[in-house]
């Protein structure tokens, strides 16, 4: 029989809780992985050192199947930013279920960003529209969901009263790893409580004036569900776009074939004759909601390249200098 590789499970700072074979064991990182800053995520599979009388040791993070990230901001606002990396939130997930509630904080802008960087990550993305029970057109909204792209299915759901439940058996399948993301009060939690028939994740009540969450959850976890693992998150204020080219493209397909469409390789869809895209908004094959969704998650995933490499270009100067004055850089 196989032997299932040891997994990331919770990340605690500087300490890693890992699941190996049937034990939980807490480890700390190798120097090695330390110094090339390195470090694992929830569904990382790596390999270890058992240490019976304390920390046992990270010793390699093995390449991951899938990732989600988002960027880091080394500064506090966009105009104040000291760096731009790509930070992996979760790793090795088969599914990224994108919770999100139907009730006044949804927002269909949110899901695209988040469909973009799970197809981009290399995840299948699902969105799970909660609090079905509380919407008076469940399967309306469902339409305008689905409507975003031909690869995002939309699923609606109540934890309150079971209602579209069900339709998750087919991704809850036994080794399969789904990511659940999404913005505070979406349900993440609840939902994972619901399918576990327990309460394994602690909950708390959304605002009742801006049906808005507290940040409940505050770490990042794996759950094993009788085979199925479930990672809960953090709900995240707001998702950066960044090394999503390949996510937009999947998540808005119809835009960009008409983009191969143009004249010219590099219209602008301003005023350049040929433009397929101005066609087809002209014509309404295109509506200006899709096509301004789709600009300005391409614009920000733009800036954010920029930033990344900017950065990337001032530490090989910076590496170039110490080299030049013969100083080795621990």
């Amino acid at each position: 029989m196989e032997n299932t590789p040891d997994r990331v499970i919770l990340v605690h700072r500087d300490r890693y809780l890992v699941r190996h074979d049937v034990e939980e064991l807490y480890c700390v990182l190798a120097g090695n992985l330390r110094y090339r800053d390195e470090f694992p995520v929830v569904g990382d599979e790596v390999e270890i050192t058992v240490n019976p009388y304390g920390d046992s040791l990270i010793r390699t993070i093995l390449p991951r199947r899938t990732v989600f990230c988002r960027p880091d901001r080394g500064g506090h606002a966009d105009g104040f930013v000291k760096t731009m990396q790509v930070q992996p939130l979760v790793a090795n997930m088969d599914y990224v279920f994108i919770i999100t509630s139907l009730n006044q904080d949804f927002s269909l802008s949110r899901i695209a960003r988040y469909a973009a960087m799970a197809t981009a990550g290399g995840a299948i993305p699902v969105a799970i529209l909660t609090k079905a029970d509380v919407c008076p057109d469940a399967e309306a909204m469902e339409a305008k969901v689905s409507a975003l792209s031909e690869g995002l299915e939309a699923v609606s759901v109540s934890s309150y009263t079971g209602f579209g439940l069900e339709r998750l058996k087919k991704y809850l399948m036994p080794g399969t790893t789904i990511a659940l993301l999404g913005s505070s009060g979406a349900g993440k939690s609840t939902l994972i409580n619901t399918l576990a028939g327990r309460e394994v994740m602690r909950t708390s009540e959304i605002r009742e004036e801006d049906a808005k969450g507290r940040h409940t959850t505050t770490h990042r976890e794996m759950i094993d569900l009788n085979g199925v693992y479930l990672i809960d998150t953090p709900g995240l204020r707001e998702l950066g776009m960044i090394d999503a080219e390949t996510g937009l493209a999947d998540t808005f397909s119809d835009i960009a074939e008409l983009i191969t469409r143009c004249a010219f390789s590099d219209c602008r869809h301003q005023t350049e004759p040929g433009c397929a895209v101005r066609q087809a908004l002209q014509d309404g094959t295109l509506s200006p909601e899709r096509w301004e969704m789709y600009s300005r998650l391409e614009q920000e995933n733009n800036w954010s390249k920029t930033k990344k490499n900017e950065k990337m270009m001032k530490i090989a100067m910076w590496q170039r200098e110490y080299s030049r004055a013969g100083i080795i850089h621990r």
